[in-house]
């Protein structure tokens, strides 16, 4: 069976893949709902009425909830924020499939030096609280961003990544445990 992006980002949250009904039903957490809405931004093109609609009510959420993520920002299905509140990404980063995002996340761009650019967040990452991407960098798959790390710098598959400046430790379980009901793919 098929789902749509949105059942995939709930099904996250629960470990079901839930009803349009049910999805709406769970839409009183703030994490969830701005998920909801995000997604159905992202299925507009910008310049179409509905589009700006979505656009509009997106924009409310944002400053009610303090997420700083724009519907234009590709990430793939299973997003999983935590916590709600004080989360910043580029419009143009990119993340992956099954990405835990916590609070006071920032993913930012650097307009100069060698990183110049937005990071480039692979599948299955963890991104603790209060922790800062920065750069033209690459996170690969199954990486654990530990709570405050500052990451301007690429990051191989399976590591661990901790502390300012950011120090990388090889771990192939590195989210194991951490990133639970992923979305098949």
């Amino acid at each position: 069976m098929s789902y749509t992006t949105i059942q995939e980002d709930f099904y996250r949250e629960s470990g079901q893949y839930l009803s349009h009904f049910q999805i709406l039903k769970k839409c009183f957490s703030p994490n969830l709902h701005y998920i909801y809405w995000f997604r159905n931004a992202q299925k507009y093109p910008k310049s179409s009425l509905i589009g700006k609609i979505y656009r509009l009510i997106l924009r409310h959420y944002q400053i009610k909830y303090g997420f700083q993520i724009y519907a234009e920002t590709q990430i793939g299905p299973g997003l999983y924020l935590g916590h709600w509140g004080q989360l910043v990404i580029n419009p143009t980063a990119i993340i992956g499939r099954n990405c835990n995002i916590a609070q006071g996340v920032t993913i930012a761009q650097t307009n100069r030096g060698k990183r110049e650019g937005v990071p480039v967040i692979g599948d299955e990452v963890w991104i603790g609280p209060n922790a800062v991407i920065v750069g033209g960098i690459t996170i690969g798959n199954n990486v654990l961003i530990a709570p405050n790390a500052y990451v301007n710098m690429d990051v191989p598959a399976n590591s661990v990544v901790i502390g300012n400046p950011a120090q990388i430790t090889p771990n192939n379980m590195a989210t194991e445990g951490y990133i639970n009901n992923k979305v098949k793919y």
